[in-house]
């Protein structure tokens, strides 16, 4: 397969390449029948490659390379139009369009429209999706560049929105909520996210304030939308890391979404300081179909098949860390091996009725069966010294010191079998100035869980209490849980138009769960305003999210359940501002909102790597504030960039938590919550060569701030130690042979593809060690040193994605 890669990638870079000439730029505003603007329309140059969406304001910019061609403007719920032009070269055109609406077909018309604007959510530009450099390659990744969205792990999927957790989140495809497996600890260990980015056709995000349409979680919602395609497509992307096929059809009546994805990213895990075999493989299928009975029926099915294995035999480890005037080394020779597999089967059933045009229903069904499996049995023998770093070298010098030689070892027997069923009718309908929705939904989730966990650590035997001959375990688990939970919940919701510039959404969620047997209700607002100028949007928000118990919140340190624990609750307000404005010859857009979140029966838990050990059996109230910042555009003309900064402190206090110290009672107080980054900073940059646009650069860096951590099993309150700040610049160059641009293109690729597009990646260009988690040990004078886990390193890829001709 390396082999194959490699020829394709000396195949497509040994064509010529192209010269330049001007393009053709359209731009302007897209409005309804009602003058208001329109954002997600889809506008595309008819036999381009070229398409985008209108933003928040119903504004576009487009690229033609030819002085003769067409543009379609489309979107759910109007008419489609198509407009031709013929302009000189260069020519810079403002096109202002008015879409009508469609009265004769199944489509949500002012239902779409208006829920979008007063949507507290941001738009994520699909194009983005292929061109930033991602070594993980997950979809979710994205997110954070994103504005209130933390992170310190480039493996890993997982994300924390505004102080709250991983388990925060909401995920959905076409409206059906997605879940993601339980038992993964490592970002190694993490393969293929359920999204697959080459069938997405939208994408929102909410960092809060979400709608009350929107399920029972704390932080953040990810809305996906997988949708019929303006025209028949075929997609190969292959890289040293991963590769995937996507097909796109459109029959008379109906319409298929297929894709097949492969990954296999040991390259990147054998430069780290865990030396071994790797062989971490991972793989997935998705599909939908769509039947349209008549213009007012259609049935669609969703399914879903992911699976994935990550093995590993350690040979040794060699860690260096400390300051410049002490330097410490950590070598380990490891025996044993890890092996974790999981594999997701899941699928859902859609009909969606439209009796009259002004009201939508649907019915949705979703099935998903999660297997994961988790054995481990290594043993890791090590020795800890202190280096003289007065003669510097490869290895920072000899051994000054002997800190401390022994031995842990960790073994694991775990299984976990999760089967969620859930059943939901949702209306859209629209009044006049109202569009009212209301909901039920039912769903229930089953756990069949086998834990069987142990490790020891002896640390020149201080795991030997009073040097004795028997061996203290240490974190031993041994049991079996069986639970079912089934949760009702209803939603009403009405977005309301006050005015021309003004409008009104109220709405609430109703939420009983059988575990915790309390009825939650939690009411939800929203209001916007935009002046006539229709270049600004003002929005606050406020609303009470509760989060039922679920399986994980229940389950403590040692495996056993709390099914006495109460739903978690969070009070929210949010102002929020965004600008669009014309500057450096574009059009730019401003964001920023402020935030304050208080919360009750908060569940505290501790982050180690990936796994959130929850403290189930206590409660905590906190807070988190902050505000966050972006700032994006076509800063160069075709290629969007954005800059983005969040400031964010979350605090809590655990009730009742206190120690004794010199014989007096102390109670800590407020706690820095484990995912309290007070910073963030993110940049997404492209650029093009001014001569030869075809060539390309996408540069994408990070900041997070430093994150607080502690033993794993410590109390909350010794959680004094700090993970450092998280640096990361990732780099990406492109070809792109076919680009709209390019006056000469290679025949043969002309001839048969629509897009051929080469990249060279270079990850963790500054080759920066980041910090995930820590090894805890004690020296021969019981001093405890966190020894750091570091993440990737530099790591180069080559990828190429091609379309071929409809």
């Amino acid at each position: 397969m390396l082999k194959f890669r490699l020829i394709l990638f000396l195949l497509i870079a040994g064509c010529s390449f192209a010269v330049a000439q001007p393009l053709v730029r359209v731009s302007g505003i897209v409005y309804s029948d009602e003058k208001l603007p329109l954002s997600q329309v889809t506008v595309i140059v008819l036999g381009q490659a070229q398409s985008t969406v209108t933003d928040e304001f119903g504004v576009y910019t487009i690229y033609s390379k030819s002085k003769t061609f067409s543009i379609k403007y489309s979107l759910l719920g109007y008419q489609p139009q198509t407009i031709k032009f013929n302009e000189r070269s260069g020519a810079r055109i403002v096109k202002q369009v008015n879409l009508v609406a469609n009265i004769n077909e199944l489509e949500q018309v002012n239902i779409t429209n208006k829920q979008n604007q007063l949507s507290n959510t941001t738009t994520i530009n699909i194009a983005d999706v292929s061109s930033m450099p991602l070594v993980s390659g997950n979809f979710e990744t994205m997110l954070k560049t994103l504005p209130g969205v933390s992170t310190n792990n480039e493996l890993s999927a997982q994300y924390s929105v505004r102080g709250g957790n991983f388990d925060e989140n909401l995920i959905y495809i076409n409206d059906v909520e997605i879940n993601r497996p339980v038992l993964i600890r490592n970002g190694q260990q993490e393969g293929l996210s359920f999204i697959n980015s080459d069938l997405v056709s939208k994408a929102k995000f909410s960092a809060g304030g979400f709608e009350a349409k929107y399920g029972d979680k704390l932080s953040s919602i990810l809305d996906i939308k997988y949708d019929k395609p303006d025209s028949n497509q075929t997609t190969f992307s292959t890289s040293l890391l991963n590769t995937s096929l996507t097909t796109k059809k459109i029959f008379k009546n109906s319409f298929l979404l297929a894709g097949l994805r492969y990954k296999n990213n040991s390259s990147v895990l054998i430069k780290q300081d865990e030396k071994g075999s790797y062989n971490p493989n991972f793989a997935d299928a998705q599909l939908l179909y769509q039947y349209d009975f008549s213009p007012k029926f259609n049935i669609s099915y969703f399914g879903s098949f992911n699976l994935g294995q990550f093995k590993l035999v350690p040979t040794n480890r060699e860690t260096q860390f400390g300051t410049l005037s002490t330097t410490l080394r950590l070598n380990v020779d490891y025996t044993g091996q890890e092996i974790d597999d999981y594999q997701t089967l899941g699928s859902a059933i859609t009909a969606t009725y439209s009796p009259k045009p002004n009201l939508v229903i649907k019915f949705i069904n979703s099935y998903f069966n999660t297997i994961e499996r988790e054995r481990f049995d290594i043993n890791g023998s090590y020795i800890f010294d202190e280096v003289d770093n007065s003669f510097p070298g490869e290895n920072f010098g000899p051994v000054s010191k002997n800190r401390g030689i022994g031995s842990y070892y960790n073994y694991g027997r775990n299984s976990l079998n999760t089967q969620v069923f859930a059943s939901e009718i949702k209306v859209d309908q629209n009044f006049d100035n109202h569009v009212f929705s209301w909901g039920l939904k039912f769903d229930k989730s089953s756990y069949n869980d086998q834990l069987n966990e142990y490790n020891y650590t002896d640390s020149a035997g201080f795991i030997l209490p009073n040097n004795a001959k028997n061996i203290v375990l240490q974190n031993v688990i041994n049991v079996k849980n069986n639970i079912d939970i089934r949760n009702y919940s209803a939603y009403i919701q009405d977005s309301y138009s006050l005015s021309s510039s003004a409008e009104l959404q109220l709405g609430a969620r109703a939420t009983y769960s059988s575990l915790s047997k309390q009825l939650l209700i939690s009411p939800r607002m929203l209001i916007a305003y935009r002046p006539n100028s229709n270049n600004k949007i003002l929005r606050f928000s406020a609303g009470v999210y509760k989060q039922p118990p679920s399986y994980r919140t229940i389950r403590d340190f040692s495996g056993e359940l709390n099914i006495n624990q109460k739903a978690q609750s969070s009070y929210n307000t949010s102002l929020g501002y965004e600008y669009a404005f014309d500057a450096f010859g574009t059009r730019l857009k401003f964001t920023s909102e402020a935030y304050f979140k208080y919360s009750d029966r908060l569940i505290p838990y501790k982050i180690d790597n990936l796994r959130i050990k929850y403290l189930a059996n206590e409660v905590s109230r906190g807070y988190a504030y902050g505000a966050d910042f972006s700032i994006g555009g076509e800063f160069v003309k075709d290629l969007v960039s954005y800059f983005r900064m969040s400031v964010m402190h979350a605090n809590e206090d655990i009730i009742g938590d206190s120690y004794v110290e010199n014989g007096v009672t102390v109670y800590p107080g407020y706690l820095k919550r484990p995912t309290d980054q007070r910073l963030n900073f993110s940049i997404f940059f492209q650029d093009k060569l001014l001569n030869s646009p075809t060539y390309k650069v996408h540069l994408n860096a990070l900041y997070g701030s430093k994150l607080p951590i502690g033993p794993s099993q410590t109390p909350r309150y010794l959680d004094k130690f700090f993970i450092p700040s998280y640096k990361r610049v990732d780099i990406g160059f492109s070809k792109d042979f076919l680009d709209d641009a390019a006056l000469h293109k290679p025949k043969f690729l002309d001839k048969n593809f629509s897009s051929v597009i080469l990249f060279f990646e270079v990850f963790n260009m500054l080759n920066i060690n980041n910090t995930v988690s820590y090894l805890w040990l004690k020296d021969v004078d019981n001093v405890q040193y966190a020894i750091p886990n570091y993440l990737t390193g530099r790591q180069f890829n080559l990828k190429l994605i091609v379309k071929l001709k409809n």
